[in-house]
């Protein structure tokens, strides 16, 4: 586990005493599986989970819960998906019947997707969180929304953060063993800590200085070979953490670190993305995002 020390002297209490009580939803609970905020759904009848992933520039349905179940949903045109390590072409599935939060809801462009065992039904990536505030409260398993323009996130904000112009994923800047700030992508589906361009690693010699240790990992539509190894320190917002894991490609493996989902064809110039933040950051924290307007507040616990 990380050890963390606190630097932010506004509380978290303050910003949950800004919001309309009347604009938001109870706290619903949520499991972590693999890294990954998984919420109870239901499809067709069946019972299963959803995956919120910050990063996905689409929603998706498995293909393995639509094979399990011989389930035939409309069929839409085909994109590109293009994930960490590599690029596909998917199919969208429209008209899917989904009951999430208590409400049912009709979902159409679900990219078709392979996102493991049958029991994950969907993942709801930005077509979803751009439609509210959301509340994360990682420590206690849990997440409320909040519904648009009821809290000015804007000035409450504790991070730089923005949507970057090219891709439209929710980025951050944070800064890397106090040798350089990086816009990171805000990744809640990524079930690491820090997922860097090799380039970073080997500009300040980490990999030979931490200790590197090579390992597979997995993207959206292919395995990958990757080295990892312990960065001393990462300010995040207002806090700082000490010996984070990090990942990095391992030399000569191809990669992209825009995340996974992404289907942008902006010639748009975006910022320099330098890779992705995931679970073994976010989960000591309480995070408050208005994924639309770029903007996100970092706490803890009030009881922490």
């Amino acid at each position: 586990m990380y050890f963390f020390y606190f630097r932010c002297l506004f509380l978290l209490s303050v910003l949950v005493t800004s919001f309309n009580a009347l604009a938001v939803s109870e706290w619903a609970k949520f499991d972590i599986s693999n890294g990954h905020i998984t919420l109870p759904v239901t499809i067709n009848g069946i019972e299963g989970r959803a995956i919120l992933d910050s990063g996905a520039q689409v929603n998706a349905i498995n293909l393995s819960f639509i094979n399990k179940h011989g389930f035939e949903f409309d069929k839409g045109r085909k994109i590109n998906v293009k994930g960490v390590y590599g690029t596909e072409t998917r199919r969208l599935f429209n008209n899917v019947e989904v009951n999430l939060f208590g409400a049912d809801i009709e979902l159409d462009e679900l990219a078709g997707l392979r996102l493991g065992h049958h029991e994950v039904q969907i993942l709801l990536g930005a077509g979803l969180l751009e439609k509210f505030i959301f509340q994360i409260d990682y420590p206690n398993s849990r997440l409320r929304i909040f519904e648009r323009g009821s809290v000015d996130l804007a000035s409450l904000g504790n991070i730089p953060m923005q949507i970057d112009r090219a891709k439209g994923q929710p980025i951050v800047k944070v800064s890397l063993n106090g040798q350089q700030d990086s816009w990171l992508v805000l990744d809640t589906g990524n079930s690491g800590g820090l997922f860097l361009k090799r380039s970073i690693a080997t500009k300040f010699d980490w990999l030979e200085e931490f200790g590197s240790q090579s390992g597979v990992t997995i993207g959206a539509n292919q395995l990958g070979v990757v080295d990892n190894f312990q960065l001393p320190e990462v300010k995040f917002g207002p806090y700082t953490l000490e010996n984070v894991r990090v990942t990095v490609p391992a030399e000569g493996q191809k990669e992209s670190v825009s995340g996974r989902g992404d289907v942008s064809f902006s010639k748009i110039k975006g910022k320099n993305i330098k890779g992705l933040l995931g679970y073994d950051v976010l989960k000591h924290f309480v995070l408050t995002i208005d994924y639309k307007a770029g903007n996100m507040h970092i706490g803890v616990p009030e009881d922490s």
